[in-house]
């Protein structure tokens, strides 16, 4: 989503049945199933949120999908997580970990297709001494 997308709620349709109806996934819910997936992986300390995300977390909104970012095309989702790693992991083999778990998520839970998961680490977390 860019910074105009998001006063809308968009909806992704998976499956239409004109016998029983349509089923939508917000895209709220999709950031947040990337999210969860992402946080699930070691070595991941949490999701690190840009300024907008920051100040709607203080606000009590969007702190499971913070640091999460959705881009459709073509029937696509191309997705960007930004996480904070913590000190003393692999860069490259937690972030491969995170593209897996996040594609796979989407994908199982809500039959989207994940073309794109683009990790950006923003932060090493140091242990507290």
């Amino acid at each position: 989503m860019n910074g105009n997308d998001k006063n809308k709620n968009i909806k992704y349709s998976i499956r239409e049945n004109i016998n029983t109806g349509e089923v939508h996934i917000s895209d709220e819910v999709v950031t947040v199933i990337a999210a969860l997936a992402a946080t699930e992986v070691e070595g991941v300390q949490s999701m690190a949120g840009n300024v907008t995300n920051e100040l709607a977390s203080r606000l009590g909104a969007g702190k499971l999908s913070k640091g999460v970012r959705l881009r459709m095309s073509g029937g696509c989702v191309d997705v960007e997580c930004n996480i904070c790693i913590k000190d003393g992991y692999e860069i490259p083999e937690v972030s491969r970990q995170v593209q897996e778990k996040v594609k796979n998520a989407i994908e199982t839970m809500t039959g989207l297709k994940v073309s794109a998961v683009n990790v950006r680490i923003t932060n090493v977390v140091m242990d507290n001494v």
